[in-house]
């Protein structure tokens, strides 16, 4: 797989660590019990498609990146860098 950094350029996805979903998980009060915290610390949806993935750029820029991945054909869209997309709705 390649990824296109908007600052490097394509690179081998090697390069890069996954760091996640993008989409901000809302985290409960500190008072909510346990089956609460645990579905927020464990449980992630596995959509087929279309997502927001966060992705750093470990042996690059030390970028932190907002990728499109295909999740069915692994392919990837739109990169952009993490603190452009910080605030603003996908």
């Amino acid at each position: 797989m390649r990824i296109a950094c908007p600052l490097c350029g394509e690179r081998d996805s090697r390069e890069f660590s996954y760091k996640g979903h993008a989409l901000a998980l809302e985290r409960p009060a500190e008072d909510a019990g346990v089956a609460a915290w645990d579905d927020y610390l464990h449980n992630r949806d596995n959509p087929a498609g279309l997502t927001q993935e966060l992705w750093f750029h470990d042996m690059g820029c030390a970028s932190w990146l907002v990728a499109e991945r295909n999740t069915v054909t692994h392919e990837f869209g739109a990169v952009r860098l993490a603190e452009d997309v910080k605030g603003a709705k996908p």
